[in-house]
């Protein structure tokens, strides 16, 4: 699993520029209290280039690099890391791309021995950017594989969306996944179960442009099996600042 590993990461070399830094206020304990024992600060550093195809034999698509820091630990410490990269590249005339991504990550908890692993993801699919109007959009299929001690094979729809508002002066974005994934895992916790469980997650937002650099907005995450195995639709709004670097 190590050399898989390696081999996805490989073939996400980019050099070393940022888009963006997020800094959010999540505010689920205010909305949720029982469910969510305080609010917290994340950090969030994506990078999005979508590059010039060009006529070498094999055309690079949208490269996606997305790390996520959320300081729900001990005395405001960083309690969970997560991280996604993405390529889209193609050999063929058509706009249709094919989409390789990795994701993973890890969670600390307290008291300690609870902590997780966000288990590694590989996905591998196929991706149509298009625009309805002035918005800009990418469905991507992806066939997912999670390395269980009981693997799970599953695919995987996300969609991405993008828009101008106010020339500019604002902008509505964001993304929306839904997928399947196993209910047994092969470990104790959960031996016995059998079939897949549901999962969605979408996290749209909005933002008001300061300056070239400087804007203000929200983020709201939206979850469905993702925090947690009961049936409940958990929908968390933040406050936000964003600086384009």
């Amino acid at each position: 699993m190590k050399f898989i590993t390696l081999i996805f990461l490989s073939l996400f070399c980019v050099n070393a520029f940022s888009q963006t830094l997020q800094l959010h206020y999540d505010l689920r304990h205010t909305i949720d209290p029982k469910r969510n024992p305080k609010n917290f600060p994340t950090l969030y550093f994506e990078y999005f280039k979508t590059l010039d195809t060009g006529r070498a034999f094999i055309k690079p698509g949208s490269f996606l690099l997305k790390t996520q820091a959320d300081f729900t630990g001990d005395k405001d410490n960083i309690g969970k890391y997560y991280m996604q990269v993405s390529q889209e590249f193609r050999f063929w005339r058509p706009k249709v791309f094919l989409d390789l991504q990795y994701s993973g990550g890890l969670g600390i908890t307290t008291p300690k021995q609870y902590s997780y692993y966000i288990v590694n993801t590989y996905s591998a699919g196929i991706s149509y950017p298009f625009k309805i109007g002035q918005s800009y959009l990418s469905a991507i299929l992806f066939y997912k594989y999670v390395p269980y001690p009981k693997p799970s094979n599953d695919f995987l729809y996300t969609m991405y969306f993008y828009r101008g508002l106010f020339n500019y002066k604002a902008e509505f974005a964001g993304d929306f996944s839904i997928w399947t994934e196993n209910r047994n895992h092969g470990d104790d916790a959960t031996a016995g179960l059998s079939g897949k469980r549901f999962y969605f997650f979408a996290e749209p937002q909005v933002w008001y442009n300061l300056s070239k650099r400087w804007a203000v907005g929200s983020k709201v995450n939206m979850f469905y099996h993702v925090n947690t195995t009961d049936d409940v639709f958990e929908i968390y709004p933040t406050a936000a600042l964003r600086c384009k670097l």
